[in-house]
């Protein structure tokens, strides 16, 4: 085949793609913790005011009671909820913030140990000494407080966990999980209302647990057991308390 018959020949060879940006290791890592987070808050949402509408539901059959029950412990669930959240997720970040003062203070005042330090450090990953002190080197002119963050603390002080973003997720997705018990043990008619409940509640579980598993690199069929089972349990026992009480002051 001549040169002008050839396919790359005229065109030249084929560039290559334009690269797509991938998110960074500790980015992506912090991407499924929001999500792992977001999981489980709406699995204690699902959980906990299914359990409470239930069980009013076995005491009585007027909706109202079971309205109010159900809103004042989604309301109490949510507060509570980002409470809890912004007061660990604060306590992290004070933790953090130590550490970056630290690091800050001994790159100012020891130098030369903080290189050997990091020297070190790529030893244990594996670089040869020469190697190890050679990027040692290297990063240290560039940024010696980013690279000791990074290799020794897998700290970004760009990307320090946010107390306030944590408690609104946490309160929101438990809102989001709640919701769902609560408008199915409220749109039927009386005689379904906990039948459709439960059905709802544990296939919202179900998916919850596969969803939990698949982030956490678990395996799913185990993890939606657990949750169904648990559920189940749960709300049998709510309804059973409910029934016994609503006899007892009726």
């Amino acid at each position: 085949m001549s040169e002008a018959a050839r396919p790359d020949a005229a065109t030249g060879p084929t560039p290559d793609p334009a690269p797509h940006p991938e998110p960074h290791g500790g980015e992506l890592s912090q991407r499924l913790n929001w999500l792992r987070a977001g999981v489980l808050g709406a699995n204690d949402g699902i959980v906990s005011t299914a359990g409470l509408v239930v069980g009013v539901a076995g005491a009585t059959v007027e909706r109202a009671p079971i309205a109010m029950a159900g809103v004042a412990g989604l309301v109490a669930g949510a507060v509570s909820m980002a409470l809890g959240e912004y007061v660990s997720v604060s306590s992290q970040r004070d933790s953090e913030r130590a550490q970056l003062e630290r690091e800050t203070r001994e790159q100012a005042e020891t130098p030369d140990q903080e290189l050997d330090e990091l020297v070190t450090l790529y030893e244990a990953k594996g670089l040869s000494p020469a190697t190890a002190r050679q990027v040692a080197v290297e990063l240290t002119e560039h940024d010696a407080l980013s690279a000791h963050l990074d290799v020794e603390l897998h700290l970004d002080p760009e990307e320090l966990t946010s107390p306030w973003r944590a408690a609104g997720a946490s309160a929101v997705s438990f809102v989001l999980g709640a919701l769902l018990p609560l408008v199915a043990v409220l749109l039927p008619p009386a005689a379904f209302r906990v039948p459709v409940t439960v059905v709802v509640v544990l296939a919202a579980l179900g998916l919850a647990g596969w969803l939990g598993a698949r982030l956490g690199g678990a395996t799913p069929r185990r993890a939606v057991l657990r949750v169904l089972v648990g559920g189940a349990l749960g709300l049998a026992v709510t309804y059973g308390i409910g029934v016994l009480v609503g006899g007892a002051v009726g």
